[in-house]
């Protein structure tokens, strides 16, 4: 199994959830591919742990459709798989669109001006081909209604689909930076500025829920 080549989180002792991180992240990154196996030692070895935070971790990939566990067998990378980017978009959809919901009403200016910035760097970002940048920009543009939302839950069960999301995009950025969102984005600063709760509700559920082709034959952020 090639170990990423990017280093571990700088501490000499990792939380479980740390572990997770690490492994997820570079999952989804492409670094630990598709059919790839994952052996607990070398994945604690790289993250200078035991084995036990490394299988919990697997444990929470699993649950996630990152990993597929064979009993008594291998873990490996969970091959792509179409129809789970499908309904995670579709649950991301609704979620975030229920975030901006609760949001709307408190944000203001500085949240507004707080989203253009996360906008303009992610048009900066798919005009470079910088896929970690431009995604990290698309994230920090939706964290400000998940942050105003007020609903703790909402970004815990988005962690369970964003992954799957993420892979996708990291796996088909060729296909994503062609088609990205900036222009959806601004118009839904346009409506936070409005004041327009269905418009900017709808305009942000469309921004994610049109977007299932990511990892089926093209896609977009």
């Amino acid at each position: 199994m090639p170990i990423p080549s990017t280093a571990p989180i700088p501490q000499r002792r990792l939380l479980r959830d740390d572990v997770y991180r690490s492994i997820r992240d570079a999952i989804v990154r492409g670094q630990l591919a598709p059919g790839e196996q994952l052996r607990d030692q070398e994945l604690g070895a790289w993250l200078q742990v035991s084995r036990t935070p490394v299988r919990e971790a697997l444990q929470r990939l699993a649950q996630a459709g990152l990993v597929v566990a064979e009993p008594g067998r291998m873990t490996r990378v969970a091959p792509e798989n179409p129809g789970a980017v499908v309904a995670a978009r579709q649950i991301a959809a609704q979620l975030h669109a229920l975030a901006m919901r609760l949001a709307l009403p408190k944000l203001d200016e500085n949240d507004a001006s707080e989203m253009e910035a996360a906008n303009d760097w992610l048009q900066t970002a798919l005009s470079d081909s910088d896929i970690d940048a431009a995604i990290a920009a698309d994230d920090a543009f939706h964290q400000v209604a998940l942050s105003r939302s007020g609903n703790a839950l909402i970004p815990d069960h988005l962690e369970v689909v964003t992954a799957t999301l993420r892979r996708a995009e990291y796996l088909h950025f060729d296909s994503v930076k062609g088609r990205a969102s900036p222009e959806q984005h601004g118009q839904i600063i346009t409506a936070v500025r409005a004041g327009d709760p269905d418009r900017a509700v709808s305009l942000t559920w469309e921004n994610w829920s049109a977007l299932t082709d990511v990892g089926v034959d093209d896609g977009d952020v």
